[in-house]
């Protein structure tokens, strides 16, 4: 079993260091990265001006991978200082003044004109982990077998509980505002390549998205890497996370790409939808549905049937140690999403809980 590869994606919220409130100043951080003539990370804009966004380099080694994502965050972070507010990982606007504003590019204003207030509304912060496949059979012929686990990974990642000053009940948000696009899917159920791009295209054809780059499915192969694209994920407020993420993405794909025995079985997708509005809803801090019993157990034994489902791989990427120790101080600690509670639970502010998250993603440069 090869090593594959793996990039992240992150995308990180801009707000008002003194305030918490996002601030739409996207242009002047990309115009002070681009001034600073660094390359070490690219620093792109997203949809809205109150966020930025950034990708690592693909690595093998999850230590590099650490690395990489150290190192865009603190890109990122000094970009957003430079242009005077604070980058911060999380996954839902926690505190808003005004409305949001739309990044002055054709291409995003054609998805505001064309999806309304679903696109206005639609301001999130995700985590995307590209694994290398060997071209977009094999990526398809995995989404079936990666389809089921996708919501133990989005319960791992939850870290939106709050937006718009409220508790939304929910400990990923972001998915919720995500899942209403028409184009959202689990990314599985294709019997092949070339079922995948029939049904894309008449996504396309039926206005469900501009462009390939708004299939917004839980994961899909990449329209410009030899890479499954796994996009279930909230950005993670501590690259401990990201990382653990990351080894679980891999390993996933990597068992369903190499499956010796074909493809499993497919799960209907009302099933897959209310597994992951479990995980979108508790995160955590209730049970989840274990794909391999098709039914309700805590979140440890979800992951730790996970860990099983993906042994082989993870052994064969050397990220099975890690990656237990990493769970076992993730189920300690919390998820992102408990400790934004957490930090409202100390003050009663949102305000605080905006300050604590940059306060941890500012502690990420380093590690």
């Amino acid at each position: 079993m090869q090593t594959r590869k793996v990039g992240v994606e992150e995308e990180l919220m801009l707000v008002d260091p003194a305030s918490g409130m996002l601030t739409a100043v996207a242009g002047h951080a990309l115009r002070a990265h681009q001034e600073d003539g660094r390359d070490d990370a690219p620093v792109e804009e997203e949809l809205f001006l109150q966020q930025i966004e950034s990708q690592t380099p693909p690595a093998a080694d999850v230590a590099e991978i650490a690395g990489h994502l150290r190192a865009s965050r603190r890109v990122m972070g000094e970009a957003a200082r430079a242009a005077g507010a604070a980058a911060v990982a999380t996954g839902t606007p926690v505190l808003v003044d005004g409305e949001s504003r739309v990044t002055p590019k054709p291409r995003y204003r054609r998805i505001v004109e064309e999806y309304g207030e679903l696109a206005r509304s639609a301001m999130a912060c995700a985590m995307h982990v590209h694994v290398d496949v060997g071209g977009e059979e094999e990526g398809v012929r995995a989404l079936g077998g990666i389809a089921p686990w996708l919501p133990v990974l989005l319960a791992v990642s939850a870290n939106s509980p709050y937006a718009h000053g409220r508790d939304t009940g929910y400990a990923s948000w972001r998915y919720q505002t995500w899942s209403r696009w028409p184009s959202h899917g689990s990314g599985g159920g294709f019997a092949d390549a070339g079922d995948y791009r029939e049904v894309t295209d008449r996504l396309l054809e039926w206005g469900a998205a501009l462009d390939d780059g708004m299939l917004y499915l839980d994961a899909r192969p990449s329209r410009s890497f030899p890479t499954l694209e796994l996009r279930i994920a909230d950005v993670c407020g501590d690259v401990e996370d990201a990382v653990l993420v990351a080894a679980l993405c891999r390993a996933l794909v990597a068992t369903e790409a190499d499956r010796p025995d074909g493809p499993p079985r497919q799960w209907r997708d009302d099933l897959l939808r209310a597994a992951g509005w479990r995980a979108s809803r508790y995160g955590l801090s209730d049970r989840l549905v274990d794909p391999l019993r098709m039914s309700l157990v805590t979140a440890r034994e979800a992951i730790a049937s996970l860990l099983d489902h993906t042994r082989d791989a993870l052994e064969a990427a050397g990220d099975a140690a890690l990656v237990e120790d990493q769970v076992e101080r993730l189920l300690a600690r919390g998820n992102g999403a408990t400790q934004q509670r957490r930090a409202f639970e100390r003050t009663g502010s949102m305000a605080d809980v905006v300050a604590d998250a940059v306060a941890r993603t500012e502690a990420s440069w380093s590690g």
